[in-house]
């Protein structure tokens, strides 16, 4: 167990800011960590694995590799599959679960190369201990995951159980709230960790900001940081009920991580046009240990003044379009005229889905054009990171930006923009030019079928 092959997936554009993880935690770097699509892969040893599990806030899932081999057909994998040492991960006692994924296979059935690898693992056990484990498709103990292309079967065993995304603190939530490893992603990309100041001063503790908090995912995530909290230490693990798994070891890695939460090194706010969605914050901050460390209030996020003399940095997942019931100045300008809908919350209404974290798929039109001119007349000094899938959210918002991240909610393709904020007057409204329009992203072979970060 001193050699792993791990394969950690995560959404694309993740890779990059995972691999940097991987290294910080674990301090591998050449050949024992390297980039690929859809994941990071790492030699590790079994401690490593548990750290990476408790420690990672942008992985799906850590996967030790088991086996990679060519396949023709069906009966390559299960030859493949029978021929894994499963007895040294599990036992009978233990029930299992196959997920298979593909890229470009030349089977013509998933669910019966699935079936297959189900018959390997089982008839192996029978053949050395007489018993047959266990197949539990909802709440297995072991699950097994196969790879394929179009000539290559990989097999994987999961140490994470649950995807790492569920922290294990969240209860209250929105219609549909950010996965948290996507709010990691969005705050690893605009590089805040607390301590990342201006220019000048880059030792500065930067205030954290999200003006459309939700049930507070982002803030949350930002607390944690700012706290040193590792992510997953108030959940349980796949890895538990695996043969190499000490307790001794487990417990240790724990301790050690505790040992290093420290009082926040960052201010951290959030705000909510919703009361309802505040009150969900506030109780999900309480439970993820962070309620000391951040700031929460209500208010139309187009009438909160900055939270802080010092300039900090916003970074925000606003909604908008039809699909949510409008809220705040906004909303009611848009429906006292007569406009289509434009909010960044919801009403407490039967109609209205609860919170400002839902899909975004339309176009926001008067709110963006009224949020951008309160940054500007209010924010001076500050970053603006805005989280959407409308490439053309700068010219709607009449503003520049100084970075376009690539990131994938779920099957959403979006960008992260970067806006410096600066006071003064708008820009003229002017037609985003081609060059403006980035292309999209290749989507990620990957062991793990919820690839790409879906909102839950």
């Amino acid at each position: 167990m001193n050699q792993l092959a791990l394969f950690l997936p995560c959404a694309a554009g993740v890779e990059g800011y995972l691999a940097d993880e991987v290294h910080h935690h674990t301090g591998l770097v050449g050949h024992d960590l390297m980039v690929g699509r859809g994941g990071v892969m790492a030699m590790a040893s079994w401690r490593q694995a548990m750290a990476l599990n408790l420690r990672s806030r942008l992985a799906q899932r850590v996967l030790v590799q088991l086996s990679q081999t060519p396949y023709r057909n069906e009966r390559d994998i299960y030859e493949a599959a029978s021929a894994v040492a499963w007895e040294s991960w599990f036992t009978t006692k233990n029930s299992f679960k196959i997920e298979i994924t593909a890229q470009h296979s030349p089977l013509t059935s998933l669910n019966f190369a699935a079936l297959k690898v189900k018959d390997a693992v089982a008839d192996r056990f029978r053949h050395k201990t007489g018993v047959r484990p266990d197949v539990e498709t909802q709440w297995p103990d072991v699950r097994i995951y196969v790879h394929l292309t179009t000539d290559i079967a990989t097999l994987y065993i999961d140490t994470s159980g649950e995807p790492l995304f569920k922290r294990g603190w969240r209860t209250d939530k929105g219609d549909a709230p950010l996965k948290e490893t996507l709010a990691a992603a969005m705050i690893a990309a605009s590089g805040w960790n607390g301590l990342t100041g201006s220019v000048n001063d880059p030792e500065t503790n930067l205030p954290f900001y999200d003006p459309c908090c939700g049930s507070g995912t982002l803030v949350i995530e930002a607390a944690q940081i700012a706290c040193n909290i590792a992510p997953g230490s108030q959940r349980r693990f796949g890895f538990e009920k695996l043969l190499p798994y000490q307790a001794h070891v487990w417990q240790g890695l724990k301790e050690q991580a505790q040992a290093q939460v420290r009082a926040p090194n960052a201010p951290v706010f959030g705000s909510d046009v919703s009361f309802r969605m505040v009150d969900f914050a506030e109780r999900n901050a309480e439970r993820a240990g962070v309620s000391h460390a951040l700031q929460l209030r209500g208010g139309d996020a187009l009438q909160r003044m900055p939270p802080s003399d010092t300039p900090g940095m916003m970074l925000l997942n606003p909604p908008y379009g039809e699909r949510i019931e409008a809220a705040g100045v906004a909303g009611v300008q848009a429906r006292t005229h007569g406009r289509p809908h434009a909010g960044h919350g919801a009403q407490s209404t039967p109609a209205a889905p609860m919170g400002r974290e839902a899909p975004q798929t339309e176009d926001g039109g008067e709110f963006f054009l009224q949020l951008a001119s309160h940054w500007k007349k209010n924010f001076n000094g500050w970053q603006a990171w805005v989280l959407t899938p409308d490439l053309k959210l700068p010219g709607r918002m009449r503003l520049k930006e100084s970075r376009r991240v690539p990131l994938w909610n779920g099957p959403i393709e979006c960008r992260l923009f970067k806006f410096d904020l600066v006071a003064g007057r708008l820009n003229p409204q002017k037609t985003p030019s081609p060059s403006a329009l980035v292309s999209t992203p290749t989507a990620s072979p990957n062991p793990n079928p919820n690839a790409n970060l879906n909102k839950s």
